[in-house]
């Protein structure tokens, strides 16, 4: 029996209509299975059938898109100004088809719906260390900014990725039905995910990481045409960036910047 494809949710899942016209044939192939594996009988896989389909993956599902692009193919990188900004890191390096374009979404519609600068900074930083890598994303941006943002976007960026699995209809937050298809009909967050959900709903900075979920599910537009222009007063005054460039700091997260700015390092 033929199983369609809701080209919607598909195109949620691959990462946009870009993402998926860079693919060759045989990649868009090979991720429409695995769509497909979990559309059978129109349900969503469960925890074990998603385990399954491990080894049949040639990269894991937690490498960083930088390191693992969406479509299969390396391209070479242009390089990098001496002492790089964090405007240059979101122009030079950050994914187009998935990275920068959901990002700036995201801090747009922040932007519109009137939020705070805490909150816009952190929707237009929060998936970013996904270049890195994709698993516990939420705690790696944190990492990531914490020596060059207020406090409060670190903390909104780090429990971003809790908030994902808990709805709060009175913000406007529903649990994605997409991530019924990626995690598992029967998922159930692990352990610090739980425990940081318990701890934030008494948190006094509860809604900051909130309202990034809500602005962050609906920033998917493959067509929506944004740049980082908009924000680059917001960076002037909230970012700390450092005059020898991101990565040439010294600071404790240099390593991490330096792992993004060459990705074709071999060691």
């Amino acid at each position: 029996m033929a199983v369609a494809i809701e080209k919607e949710h598909f195109l949620e899942t691959i990462g946009g209509e870009e993402a998926a016209a860079r693919m060759d044939s045989e990649s868009r192939a090979d991720f429409i299975e695995d769509f497909l594996a979990g559309q059978l009988k129109g349900r969503p896989p469960t925890v074990a059938e998603v385990e399954e389909r491990i080894e049949t993956k040639p990269v894991r599902s937690g490498a960083g898109f930088l390191f693992a692009p969406l479509d299969g193919k390396v391209a070479k990188l242009p390089p990098m100004p001496p002492n790089p900004t964090i405007v240059d890191f979101f122009n030079l390096r950050f994914q187009a088809r998935y990275t920068r374009n959901h990002c700036l979404q995201s801090a747009t519609r922040a932007m519109q719906n009137g939020m705070s600068d805490d909150v816009i900074l952190a929707c237009l930083l929060h998936d970013t260390a996904a270049e890195l890598v994709r698993s516990d994303h939420g705690y790696w941006g944190a990492q990531l900014y914490e020596p060059y943002v207020p406090e409060k976007v670190a903390f909104a960026i780090r429990y971003h990725q809790a908030l994902r699995f808990y709805p709060d209809k009175d913000a406007g937050y529903e649990y994605p039905d997409l991530y019924r298809y990626l995690f598992g009909e029967d998922y159930v967050p692990p352990p610090h995910i739980e425990a940081a959900y318990k701890m934030l709903r008494n948190h006094k900075w509860y809604m900051e990481p909130r309202l990034v979920t809500v602005n962050d599910w609906y920033s998917f537009d493959p067509n929506a045409e944004v740049t980082i222009e908009p924000f680059l007063d917001l960076l002037g005054r909230n970012f700390k960036q450092p005059k020898e460039g991101l990565g040439n700091d010294n600071s404790p997260v240099a390593h991490m910047w330096r792992a993004i700015a060459r990705p074709d390092s071999p060691l």
